[in-house]
């Protein structure tokens, strides 16, 4: 695309967009929603051209997918070569390297000195749930520990583990038992009205009375949480409370593990953040940005836990498709060739830099969070009160897009503005969403 920012031609939508909109009304449940509603005709990097010739600068990036950007010409080049072969076997009647290389490539990578295996599946929710599975055959335990602010899928079990209600469990209940949810160490909405700096981390207290009044650990078979929860608002746990984490699982034989599906791939700094924790897990789940926006996640583990399934009891029909499977590939040679992880942590100094002077400026601004450019805004109508600004973050979101910068919210209150941007981003490209940002939040607040 020839074009460094973003060009606005039309009123958003435009009228090609308009015209399509008719059509999805028509045919598609209103239930799936759309937080820009322009339709894409093609991109490159950190950009996207819509039907009507607007080019948006994307700082949402499918949601965490797009970390390499869009249409990465080598990634097209290993999906071509893959379709020319064959486009799908199922690996539980035929086997194929691909589904191997990959698992390879994850056990390598991981942190943690421990023999892993990992298993290959299709969506973030679908790993979430393999991963409870075999958490359970391991241990021969039934209940598992969420998180406050925990988004986990949307199929009945990862609903029950996700926390927010509205719009992801409302009305869709009864969900699967076996779910106890702890809170999350949210340090800027402390629900213990506790300082960071001179908590002694108290909130991992909680694990005493949560095992005398909620569930006994004998019955758990594991904890699952989001390093830096992503529909939750961008809440980075305290590396400490992991280490409380470890030994509470150590003590107990709990199966810890660790929901990398938005955080890994480079986001943090590192490829994935759990390498910045000091402790290993013993489970993860990763999926969105491997394969650069095809269907495909993982499940990894030690070698003892995952080999604990009988055979058939995990797998699936797509489970690791081939032209998917060979996209990841070449998604992590790229992503380590490149050093897109030490690329994000630059990006995220020049990012956060920039957004920790706009809260100087801009008292709606209650905090600014997030580890390398996994970055994000709580805004609040009184810093004192911590009042969320749910109406400030939705008028914020929709004057950006007007001007050709498409951002996402999230939190349970609906008041933080959380940045996805592929770590393929220009600095004069990432200079100029920070502009549209900035002089959105000033037409706000005046």
């Amino acid at each position: 695309m020839p074009l460094q920012g973003p060009r606005i031609t039309t009123p958003v939508p435009g009228p090609k967009s308009q015209e399509l909109l008719k059509l999805r009304e028509a045919n598609v449940p209103p239930g799936v929603s759309v937080n820009t509603p322009v339709f894409v005709e093609k991109g490159e990097g950190a950009l996207f051209q819509d039907v009507d010739g607007n080019v948006f600068l994307d700082f949402v990036g499918g949601i965490g997918v797009l970390n390499i950007g869009y249409s990465h010409p080598e990634v097209i080049d290993a999906v071509k070569a893959q379709a020319e072969k064959f486009f799908h076997t199922s690996v539980n009647v035929v086997l194929y390297e691909g589904y191997m290389r990959v698992a390879e490539k994850m056990n390598q990578l991981l942190p943690g000195d421990f023999q892993k295996k990992t298993m290959l599946v299709n969506s973030g929710a679908e790993a979430v749930e393999n991963a409870i599975k075999i958490a359970r055959k391991y241990t021969g335990r039934s209940e598992v520990i969420v998180f406050t602010g925990a988004f986990h899928g949307r199929t009945n079990l990862t609903m029950g583990m996700t926390s927010k209600v509205k719009p992801y469990k409302y009305g869709f209940g009864p969900f699967a038992p076996g779910i106890h949810r702890a809170l999350y160490p949210y340090c800027y909405r402390c629900p213990y009205d506790k300082e960071r700096a001179t908590c002694g981390l108290y909130c991992a207290g909680q694990f005493e009375a949560f095992f005398l009044e909620e569930v006994d650990p004998t019955d758990v078979a594991a904890i699952i949480l989001e390093p830096i929860q992503g529909e939750g608002g961008f809440v980075q746990i305290p590396d400490e409370y992991i280490t409380v984490l470890r030994d509470i699982c150590d003590t107990h034989g709990i199966i810890l593990i660790a929901d990398e599906i938005q955080t890994s791939f480079g986001r943090t700094g590192k490829l994935f953040a759990t390498e910045h924790w000091p402790a290993a897990p013993d489970m993860w789940t990763t999926a969105k940005s491997i394969a650069g926006g095809l269907p495909i996640s993982t499940v990894t583990g030690r070698a003892d836990i995952m080999d604990a399934s009988h055979a058939g009891g995990i797998g699936g029909t797509y489970s690791g498709n081939p032209v998917a499977a060979a996209a990841a590939l070449k998604v992590m040679e790229i992503m380590e060739r490149d050093n897109l992880s030490g690329r994000a942590e630059a990006l995220g100094h020049q990012f956060r830099n920039r957004l920790n002077k706009m809260k100087d400026t801009y008292p709606l601004i209650g905090d600014v969070r997030g580890r390398g450019v996994m970055l994000a805004l709580e805004l609040v109508k009184d810093r004192t009160t911590k009042a969320p600004a749910k109406d400030e973050t939705a008028a914020i979101i929709k004057e950006c897009r007007e001007n050709g910068l498409v951002l996402l919210s999230a939190g349970a209150r609906g008041n933080v503005i959380r940045f996805l941007v592929p770590l393929v981003i220009t600095d004069e490209q990432l200079e100029a969403g920070l502009d549209i940002l900035e002089a959105a939040i000033k037409k706000v607040c005046d």
